[in-house]
Formats: C-alpha cells, structure tokens, sequence
C-alpha cells in the first residue's frame, strides 16, 4: 500500500465513530493506507458477515469498541486518541429498521451526533470535523430537481427525520461554539454501493445475496430514483473536506452533497438490470402487498462540491456496479478481502488524480 501514502495523512491522527460498518471500513483502510493512525469507535460489526472482519480492519488500526449514545465513552476515547481529525460515521443506517426502532435510530442519530460534538469541545486537539448525514436530510417533495445545500431539513420517516435533525444539530453547534478552534463540516452522500456491504433491505445487497444463492431478487419499487455512487467516491469528497478543514479553510466548515453526475441518476430498475447482465443473471419479481413509505424520487445538486472543491465523480454508475460485482465474485471464490479492496483502492486513486482532483 505504499503507493497510497501522503505525506499529508502519514502520522495524522485520526478519530472515526462507526469504523466497523460498510463505509467507514472502507474510509479505515483508505486512511490506514495514506499513513494515518487511525482509531476506531464503534458497537460490534452491525452484519455478518461484515467487511471489517472479512478485510481484518482492526489489524491496521486501533479498535475501540464503544456506542455514540454513552456520552462519557465518547468523550474517554475521543480524550485518550488526542485526534486531529474526527470523521463521525455512526448511525443507525436504514430507513425499514427506523419504523421498527424509532427510538433506537434518533438516539444514535441525533443524541450520538450531539454527544460527539460536545466531546470536541473539550479535546482540544482536534483541528477538523466531518460529519457524516445523508442525502435523506432534505424534505423531499418528491420533485424532479436535484436538493441543494441550503434546501430545508426534513424527513418523512424516522431515519429521514433523524438525519435532518443532526444536520441541525451540527449547525448549531458550529455556530454556538466553534467560532474559533475545530472546523466542522457536515457531508450528505447519495446512496453509496461497493464491496463489502451486506445490510438487509438495501437494494445491492439485496440483489448479491439473491444472485449468490440462485435466486430472483424480489424489487419493491422499480421506479424509486436514487443518486446512487460508489463509496469511493463519497469518501474521496469526505477526504477533500478533511483537508480544507484541517488548512484552516473556514469556508469549508458547512455542508456539502456528494453524489453522481447530474446524466448518471439511475431508476432502481435500471440498477437491477444492470447487475443481473453483469452476474449473467436474468429475472426479478415485485412483490405484492403494502410496504412502507419509501421517497420515490431523490437527486443531489452537487454544483457547490464541484464548483469550490473541483470534485466530480471519477466512476460512471455502470463502473460502480462492476466494482461491486467484481468484489463480491473474487471473495465469493475464496478471494482475499482486504487485497480486493486495496486493488480496487489504487485503481481509483489513479483514476481520481489521473482526471480530476489529488487527493492530497
């Protein structure tokens, strides 16, 4: 991994709240690789399997194992690692699960984000904060233009509602009590897809474990529209945040979308089809019956990230889905995880820098 070491990360220390779900194991093993010293807070693994065991995260960095809602282990962890940096990915993640545990997701959500923050304010090592919400902050009207930063905060479900609820949160906080010191910036990411995830009632999930077991998946709502984009992609941004923050840029402490290219928004159908031709798979059914509501359209003007940050998406949504499927097939046929993902890490970082911006 040699080739993915900066001189900007290597010896950073580095703080991340939710380190053993999907995206921050891959955002672990980004920063593992540039150099950072890495600690990790975080309950169990939420799946299982789960990529941070298969890819053996904790071998690179420094695992603690704690929940955001335990305000005092928050700040403990947060006193002992001194970290310059703070990424906050923890969170109760999917909309289904909210109706069932309400809450549950508006404690880790919105009381977890809080409990983080407030520790900030005592560590005073701390130089740059990324918080990590979602696309689904926005009150969608379920129009067909793309939300912008400044768009209101909403939600119809409890997931959805929660998010927007942090995104205030980190507002208020910002303003209340970092005008000097930490910079925070808020990142809202579209629906990110890639190796290694394994939640229930997630599209690409979904679809790998049907296609692995011979199945046909069972589609809910075919024409939902989502801004779908590799995890990379999302993480790239988060990185570039980190390092305007961590540059004194103030400018940068707000909140940012991170998301496809404005021609690369895809149907749920279309996404399904896609992996069906790529696994060399045919056939899906809807199922009948009522389900919950789920916003049937949603799109990210990322305009501003594109604009100040000179970010833009490095992989078209037809490459993500072949990254996930080639990811999926090389572990399914006894693959080595961790090196899937660090092959697929050095190809997108020459990717990334060969056409658009450096990460550092």
């Amino acid at each position: 991994m040699e080739d993915l070491v900066s001189a900007d990360w290597r010896g950073r220390r580095v703080f991340i709240t939710g380190h053993t779900g999907f995206k921050g194991s891959w955002l672990a093993l980004w920063l593992a690789g540039l150099g950072a010293e890495v600690t990790g807070y975080a309950l169990p693994a939420p799946t299982d399997p789960s990529l941070f065991e298969t890819a053996r995260v904790a071998e690179l960095i420094h695992h603690v194992e704690g929940d955001v809602r335990d305000a005092a282990a928050v700040e403990a962890a947060l006193t002992a690692a001194q970290p310059e940096v703070v990424f906050h990915l923890a969170a109760q993640p999917l909309v289904r699960y909210s109706y069932a545990e309400p809450i549950e997701t508006y404690a880790t959500n919105v009381m977890g984000t809080v409990h983080l923050l407030d520790a900030v304010r005592r560590v005073e090592s701390v130089k740059a904060v990324v918080c990590i919400t979602s696309d689904k902050c926005y009150e969608n009207r379920e129009w067909v233009w793309p939300y912008r930063e400044n768009d209101p905060m909403g939600g119809y479900d409890p997931y959805s509602s929660s998010k927007g609820a942090a995104e205030l949160v980190i507002s208020a906080y910002r303003r209340s009590f970092f005008e000097s010191g930490a910079l925070i910036a808020s990142v809202r990411a579209g629906n990110v897809i890639g190796g290694g995830d394994w939640a229930l009632d997630r599209l690409v999930p979904d679809l790998v474990r049907a296609l692995e077991t011979g199945k046909q998946p069972e589609i809910r709502s075919p024409n939902a529209v989502r801004p779908w984009q590799h995890v990379l992609e999302a993480l790239g941004g988060y990185l570039l945040i980190a390092e305007r923050l961590l540059a004194g840029d103030r400018s940068a402490a707000t909140g940012w979308n991170f998301g496809p290219a404005d021609d690369d928004t895809q149907p749920v159908r279309w996404i399904v089809e896609r992996m069906l031709d790529l696994w060399g798979a045919t056939g899906w059914i809807k199922p009948e019956g009522a389900t919950l509501h789920e916003a049937k359209t949603l799109k990210l003007d990322c305009s501003k990230a594109r604009n100040e940050l000179g970010w833009r998406p490095a992989l078209s949504l037809g490459d993500a889905l072949a990254l996930v499927v080639e990811w999926h097939r090389t572990v399914g046929n006894g693959g080595d995880a961790r090196e899937i993902c660090q092959s697929q890490l050095r190809a997108y970082q020459t990717k990334f820098r060969a056409g658009l911006v450096e990460i550092a």
